[in-house]
């Protein structure tokens, strides 16, 4: 038997196709009488719209996209499968791209994929705005949604976590532990993540006063490499802190691996708390502490945003959500080794960039 078009449910329901296809897509309300007629026809007849043409006549494709800078880190990987979760949920489909964190790419996507392959996108970077070009794309689109990382000068909505509180909770368990000599091995300068978790951390050292504590701040790639160089660059110096605030995981590899090979042992000769816990931290020896980022609520309030947008009601959507930050006690913080409390003196090294 041949599959029902269209036309067959307009000539048992006695309307025009017209009439059907706009009933069908929401865009046109019927006396019961006639939409009662059509829903018996479509019933008999087992008709059943094509997917592809339907959207057409939405004017909707029922795709998103996520745009990230990468896949092979598990935080993107994380996102993508929970916004990904989202969508499903919601009867829409989402396409993956992944930028290299390259300008020309990101530009690329946002110039063509909204209104033509998607109906909105959801979009991180993980480096500055400097020229604007992002801020200038961004400002063309009514459709997209800012995850993770701010990009200076946009009106979209955006969704981060609360980094000045992850900084604070770092800072605060630290001291708890009776530390006064801290670094931060940070990613890129200018981001606001990193920029937001020093000013975090600072704020629990400051009713110390600057002579009771010492901050050194070592800047670079979310990389192992930057980890490992910047762990390798407070050793050299031979006056190495006695805790150590990392901004991401991929960071805290790279210092784990120069603390096996110099014999720096954790917690007993310095103290470990990383930020993102997207690694089985729980499974190192020891089990390294974290501050846990909500990746899996960033996507969830990124697709309802987006969704939001896509569905002409941007008056529902906050123009910048804070997502709440939780610390992870394990083992890798412990009291400093007598004799470690140091003279203060602050230094900032931004390298790698």
């Amino acid at each position: 038997m041949a599959r029902a078009k269209l036309a067959d449910v307009a000539k048992m329901a006695e309307v025009s196709t017209a009439s059907v296809s706009r009933y069908l897509n929401g865009s046109l309300v019927l006396p019961k009488e006639t939409s009662d007629r059509i829903d018996a026809a479509i019933s008999e007849l087992d008709y059943r719209p094509h997917p592809h043409a339907r959207r057409l006549s939405r004017g909707r494709s029922d795709i998103i996209a996520l745009v990230v800078p990468e896949i092979a880190n598990p935080f993107f990987a994380q996102l993508a499968s929970a916004a990904e979760r989202a969508v499903g949920e919601r009867g829409y489909r989402m396409m993956l791209f992944a930028t290299d964190n390259r300008l020309g790419r990101e530009l690329d996507y946002l110039v063509h994929l909204v209104g033509a392959d998607v109906d909105g996108v959801l979009f991180v970077t993980n480096h500055t705005d400097a020229g604007g070009e992002l801020a200038q794309a961004i400002a063309k689109n009514s459709r997209v949604v800012i995850l993770d990382e701010n990009i200076d000068g946009v009106d979209a909505p955006r969704v981060f976590v609360d980094n000045f509180s992850a900084g604070r909770l770092a800072a605060e368990k630290f001291l708890e532990f009776g530390h006064r000599d801290f670094a931060y091995i940070g990613g890129p300068d200018g981001l606001m993540s990193v920029n937001e978790r020093g000013e975090g951390f600072r704020s629990q050292l400051a009713p110390l006063g600057e002579r009771n504590t010492r901050l050194r701040i070592l800047l670079g790639d979310y990389s192992p490499i930057h980890g490992a160089q910047a762990m390798n660059v407070l050793l050299d110096e031979g006056d190495p802190p006695t805790a150590i605030l990392t901004g991401s995981d991929a960071i805290t590899l790279g210092i784990l691996e120069v603390c096996h090979e110099r014999n720096i042992r954790i917690p007993d000769d310095i103290s470990l708390i990383t930020i993102d816990d997207v690694l089985p931290n729980r499974f190192m020896t020891p089990a390294i502490s974290a501050i846990r980022q909500p990746i899996a609520q960033m996507g969830q309030v990124g697709v309802d945003s987006l969704l939001a947008l896509i569905d002409g009601s941007p008056e529902t959507v906050a123009p910048v959500t804070r997502l709440p930050v939780e610390f992870i006690a394990r083992k890798s913080v412990a009291a400093p080794r007598e004799g470690c409390l140091k003279a203060s003196s602050s230094k900032e090294t931004s390298y790698g960039n």
